[in-house]
């Protein structure tokens, strides 16, 4: 029998045990060999500092720089001669980022033996699975196959009237805003625009957001949706929990995935009761032709589909503009060839007009590149047995990502890599097309990135025609501190705000 005595023996026995088997499995670390830093072989504690702090693209591009060895460059001379890039780093005890265009098509190509990782299982809800979250190949083939005509680039001709009209609302709010205030922070029209536009196309109504011009408790709860994502992933049973205890963290992360769902259903039963009332009044959107169970989906696997629409297509697209418009308007001469290609388009503007913009286009490249909306890695498994990557072996199972943001800077293929440089794109190498990855790659590619490009080049263009001679704001103690990118899925201004002026 154990005796009372005996019990601070036993605790200290196990507590012993339990230190060899955490020190067993840190020293057989299957990723103990891939350079990085001495602590990630033992702890993932830093790597979620960052990802708490939104800094994990950094911090990844930092280990970049300081591990491995250096990828190919042809002419060091050319480029900073202090930013060596390592192609594989360890960056936690069970992850691996590689910056390589080869490797990043190998994992992302159609057919592809590198699976969603299981970060997509937290990133939302239980039981949840729409087309962005899925692991499973399988449903991910089928759904995008049900959901990606409505959404291609013929079929979304017939709404640029509605696209259009969304900008120019736009467009004259914040010359209002400008007339009033002195001011205008484009980066919460461009997110009212977006949210209104995919609103109309996922629901058929639009949240009248650029009408009432004042931030509410819908988009409060989009702004803090992504922030919200690292308590999601590092704690998901917790957040689970908090539906019955009170948690105040845990409970503010599961209030607002309750509250956005609850958007997104009553809009869908108002646009349901309208499909079946007046089914020849009512609005094709992007989901109409699915509103049959027996060919298309239930309303609760349209609910899942439009919740990812309205976060994916609303943010992305606001933050893309937002930092479209500030590094044009900090740059005179990219601002002055800009508008100059752009006045000699006649009235009125369509996309047709402004898709072989040569000018136009290497802006809007030259935006996604440093400014990609989501800029660290997206996870991917490793196939069981293992794999051989740039001679390196990493274990079966291992998640591994290739984030755009050091793709995206690497100097071996793109020159002075942090400058704002459209002009690159002039003539771009195979090689700056291959690491190219702003909407992700092969079957798993962002389904809307059709829409995304044609609100990139309507916004731009008209806003550039409206205000040739904009600039970036020092009012109100905007600086370039409030651009600081930070990331935690998707990636915002840190300031939550770009004041320009005309």
């Amino acid at each position: 029998m154990l005796s009372v005595s005996n019990i601070p023996a036993l605790l200290s026995l196990i507590l012993g045990l339990l230190s060899l088997r955490f020190l067993y499995q840190r020293i057989t670390n299957p990723l103990a060999h891939i350079p990085g830093p001495e602590i990630s072989k033992w702890t993932d504690l830093v790597y979620k500092y960052y990802w708490f702090s939104g800094k994990i693209p950094y911090y990844v591009h930092s280990l970049h720089e300081k591990y491995g060895k250096d990828i190919n460059i042809t002419n060091k001379s050319e480029y900073s001669a202090d930013v060596p890039q390592g192609p594989i780093v360890r960056t936690s005890t069970t992850q691996v980022d590689i910056c390589d265009k080869e490797v990043a098509r190998e994992i992302h190509k159609t057919n592809s033996r590198y699976m969603k990782s299981n970060f997509y299982n937290v990133l939302v809800a239980k039981n949840f699975q729409n087309l962005f979250s899925t692991t499973d190949p399988k449903f991910h083939f089928n759904r995008r196959r049900l959901l990606a005509t409505p959404i291609s680039d013929s079929s979304l001709s017939k709404h640029e009237p509605l696209i259009s009209s969304r900008i120019n609302l736009a467009i004259e709010k914040i010359a209002q805003e400008m007339d009033n205030r002195g001011v205008a922070d484009v980066f919460k029209w461009w997110l009212f625009m977006a949210t209104d536009v995919i609103g109309e196309l996922t629901f058929g109504e639009s949240f009248q957001m650029l009408e009432s011009g004042e931030k509410n408790q819908y988009t409060k709860d989009l702004e803090s949706l992504s922030s919200l994502q690292p308590i999601r992933t590092t704690f998901p049973n917790m957040v689970d929990l908090a539906r019955r205890l009170p948690l105040p963290v845990f409970n503010r992360a599961g209030a607002v995935a309750n509250r956005m769902s609850q958007y997104a259903l009553q809009s869908l039963q108002r646009y349901t009761k309208h499909l079946e009332n007046e089914p020849g009044t009512a609005k094709q959107t992007l989901f109409t032709k699915i509103f049959d169970e027996k060919n298309g989906l239930s309303l609760r696997e349209i609910l899942y589909e439009a919740q990812g629409y309205i976060v994916a297509g609303s943010d992305t697209t606001a933050v893309t503009l937002t930092y479209l418009v500030y590094s044009v308007c900090s740059d005179a001469r990219v601002r002055e060839e800009l508008a100059a290609e752009l006045a000699s388009l006649p009235e009125p503007i369509s996309d047709k007009d402004l898709r072989n913009l040569p000018y136009l286009n290497q802006v809007i490249s030259e935006t996604l590149r440093l400014y990609t909306a989501v800029p660290f890695g997206l996870p991917r498994s490793v196939p069981v047995g293992g794999v051989t990557l740039k001679g390196m072996y990493i274990a079966g199972e291992t998640t591994v990502s290739t984030q755009s943001y050091s793709l995206h800077r690497d100097p071996g293929i793109f020159a002075d890599p942090d400058k704002f440089y459209p002009e690159r794109w002039e003539d771009p190498s195979r090689d700056m097309k291959d690491a190219s990855i702003p909407f992700g790659g092969g079957s798993r590619i962002c389904i809307g990135i059709h829409l995304a490009r044609i609100e990139l080049r309507l916004a731009t263009a008209l806003f550039f025609r409206r205000f040739p001679q904009a600039k970036v704001s020092s009012s109100e103690g905007m600086s370039s501190d409030d651009m600081v990118m930070k990331a935690f899925f998707l990636m915002a201004p840190q300031g939550h705000r770009c004041l320009v002026e005309a």
